[in-house]
């Protein structure tokens, strides 16, 4: 990003400087507004269910921020002459019902006819400034629990490639669809400082934002790491994207992969849309925290540690698998 005075503020918290999900802005002592912008073409062929995905997918960054998504603003691209306007009346729908799950109200957009059709939202929320949790946060000694199983990008082009069963696409798309609005309610009443959401860079590529933002190092317990069921078949079936395959290889400098195979590796990078939250919390409330991620009807798997850098190569830390 090209240094300029219009990225800065006094009351800007967290914006360019870091790899963090959505920015906040300070509004007095005590609030603070968190924006984010996200969409992306289909990932799945119901048009009603991209709707939905998207919105969950756009949501999450306010969520793993900590804070309450507000307001939204709809982002439309469409291929007018070769889409009917029927099939995105779907895709808002679907959007529209996430929205409404999320108590967000949607209060206007955007549209463009363009040959490649893309749906998504900015989102406004609000959030306690005592209550924000970013990537520059994480200590050593704490747990990573992860909130949702992975393996969405590996379903994503087994779809693309008419590999994935019904089941398994029913499956991934009800993941990618769900809100991690409960998951970020229970980091906040146990008072999670740390945390980030796995999407686009893959459970390894967020990470390492943590590792870096905050000077430490972690270690991931590979058969602690929840999947979506028959996603490590579709994997061994070469159902990689290449963006799978780019995350992987702008985080290998920093890993030690100890016997984990290539295809370990790249489920570990695989590329998710509307994945769940990362938390990093201090070992002593750990238990709370899945107790309190099970009363809100969240996934909790404790997949690895923050540890310190003295194990580290490099000023960012490095991520050992076991």
């Amino acid at each position: 990003m090209h240094s300029s005075q219009a990225t800065k503020h006094p009351d800007l918290l967290v914006g360019f400087s870091g790899s963090d999900d959505a920015g906040v802005f300070r509004l007095d002592d005590e609030r603070a507004m968190v924006q984010t912008v996200d969409f992306f073409t289909p990932i799945v062929d119901d048009p009603y269910d991209w709707g939905r995905i998207a919105a969950a997918n756009a949501l999450s960054d306010v969520y793993a921020m900590g804070g309450d998504p507000i307001t939204a603003l709809q982002l439309v691209a469409w291929p007018r002459d070769d889409l009917p306007f029927e099939v995105l009346s779907t895709v808002i729908a679907g959007g529209l019902s996430v929205m409404e799950l999320a108590g967000c109200t949607v209060i206007g957009g955007h549209s463009i006819d363009d040959k490649e059709p893309k749906y998504g939202f900015a989102v406004t929320g609000y959030i306690p400034i005592s209550d924000l949790m970013t990537n520059a946060a994480a200590e050593p000694g704490q747990v990573l629990v992860l909130t949702k199983p992975i393996g969405t990008g590996i379903i994503a082009t087994a779809i693309k490639r008419g590999q994935a069963s019904e089941s398994i696409t029913k499956t991934a798309t009800e993941t990618m669809a769900s809100l991690n609005k409960g998951a970020a309610a229970a980091a906040r009443r146990v008072g999670i400082q740390a945390a980030t959401d796995v999407t686009g860079f893959g459970l390894l590529g967020h990470l390492s934002e943590i590792v870096k933002a905050s000077d430490v190092s972690a270690t991931i317990d590979s058969a602690a790491v929840p999947l979506i069921n028959g996603v490590a078949d579709l994997a061994k079936q070469g159902m990689i994207a290449g963006g799978t395959k780019r995350n992987l290889e702008s985080v290998r400098g920093m890993c030690d992969f100890g016997t984990a195979d290539e295809t370990e590796q790249l489920i570990l990078a695989d590329a998710q849309t509307s994945g769940g939250l990362l938390l990093c919390v201090d070992a002593p409330i750990e238990q709370a925290l899945h107790a309190a991620l099970a009363d809100v009807g969240s996934g909790a798997w404790s997949i690895g540690s923050i540890v310190s850098r003295e194990f580290a190569d490099g000023p960012s830390g490095v991520i050992r698998v076991r």
